[in-house]
């Protein structure tokens, strides 16, 4: 009984505060202009209430925003000066609320204007004011609030869906934009899944409504950017061994933060699905991506790089690797050298390969010193100087 008396005396002191603020930005008109009304109107949206933030307050503001041009960077600066002057949680929590529900809900061209005013330093989304402690509302508060840094750098496209904002207009054509997906969206992707991964449900309790829009709100921006996660995914490991060495190194990296990623995701949407109140959440499947199948494509990775120096022979001829070094063995192998047979494990193949290399050489008319690479930091013949001037063994294979 007494905690409850206590919250309540708590929104009696906030409902007092919020018509003293009122009042006050009644009084004073800024710079002539008429912004007293925006001022008021992120004041009463982002008052001393447990509740989600009301439809009509959005409206509100972003019909004010549209009829005074030029008013979003003094939006932008009460919404900061909002969050740094309250010490009250709730207050803070619905500001962060109104700056989420803003991104998601105006046009185009107020949510790049919004963007600039972050750029600018006149939105700023920062909670220092709130010191960390045990108690776990402040820590979602904390969470929530570098979700927020990360989402703005990410806009609504005219499917509807998020994507990174990317400040560069280049046109791409098939392998750049495969290039592009890989090691430019990817990265801000994982960036995007851990600032998610931060926002606990833990720290959540079912009747913390505010709390509970807010997680959803996340959620649901989480599954768009996991869908764009794992097509990156997909187009790196088709391109895996397209790619040069550093281009390979990097690869191995960005699968092993998606191996973590992956399991970690996977435990957050279960536990939401038990905490988070919201029935209109439609969590996707996720498919967990194991380090053993990353350390598989490092090993194959390792070994390319370690043979590309021993592949030209000292005589200049082309030497293959053995191909069964970089497999998993299957069973017992046995290899003969000359004319005779070569016979593998019979689990995979149940008939006998001959190989017979011939002596022809073919001499291609080419001008290698003409030919363009384009992304040669990614892809590339590794061994471009090597085979320059030489020619091309014919190979040729019989199945009995």
């Amino acid at each position: 009984m007494g905690v409850d008396i206590l919250g309540k005396l708590r929104l009696a002191l906030g409902s007092i505060k919020d018509h003293a603020s009122i009042g006050k930005a009644m009084i004073y008109s800024h710079d002539g202009k008429g912004f007293s009304e925006i001022e008021i109107a992120v004041l009463r949206a982002t008052g001393h209430d447990n509740g989600p933030i009301e439809d009509k307050y959005m409206h509100e503001i972003l019909f004010l925003v549209s009829n005074s041009p030029g008013s979003i960077p003094f939006l932008a600066e009460r919404i900061s000066r909002r969050l740094c002057k309250t010490r009250d949680r709730l207050v803070a929590l619905r500001t962060l609320s109104l700056i989420h529900r803003l991104l998601r809900g105006g046009n185009r061209c107020f949510e790049q204007e919004l963007r600039s005013a972050h750029v600018s330093g006149h939105l700023q989304m920062s909670t220092h004011s709130f010191r960390k402690n045990s108690d776990s509302s402040f820590s979602f508060l904390h969470s929530y609030a570098a979700y927020l840094e990360e989402r703005v750098g990410w806009a609504i496209n005219q499917a509807g869906k998020l994507e990174p904002v990317m400040f560069n207009g280049l046109e791409f054509g098939c392998y750049e934009k495969s290039v592009d997906m890989v090691f430019r969206k990817l990265p801000k992707c994982q960036a995007f899944i851990d600032r998610v991964l931060d926002c606990s449900p833990r720290d959540i309790v079912p009747a913390d409504n505010l709390a509970q829009a807010a997680m959803g709100n996340t959620l649901k921006e989480s599954f768009q950017v996991y869908f764009m996660f794992c097509e990156g995914i997909e187009i790196l490991v088709n391109m895996f061994f397209d790619l040069t060495r550093p281009a390979r190194t990097l690869a191995c990296d960005i699968l092993k933060r998606a191996s973590r990623q992956s399991k970690e995701l996977h435990n957050l949407y279960e536990t939401c699905k038990r905490i988070i109140e919201n029935k209109n959440l439609e969590y996707p499947s996720v498919q967990i991506i194991t380090m053993d199948n990353v350390l598989a494509l490092q090993r194959c990775s390792s070994f390319i790089s370690t043979s590309s120096s021993s592949i030209i022979c000292r005589t200049g001829t082309p030497k293959p690797p053995p191909p069964s070094d970089c497999l998993t063995p299957m069973g017992k192998e046995s290899e003969k050298v000359g004319n005779e047979d070569i016979s593998l494990s019979s689990t995979p193949f149940s008939c006998t390969l001959e190989t017979k290399i011939s002596k022809v050489w073919v001499v291609f008319e080419e001008d290698y010193a003409e030919l363009e690479v384009p992304l040669d930091i990614v892809y590339g013949d590794p061994y471009p100087s090597a085979l320059s001037g030489l020619g091309k063994v014919v190979n040729s294979r019989e199945i009995n």
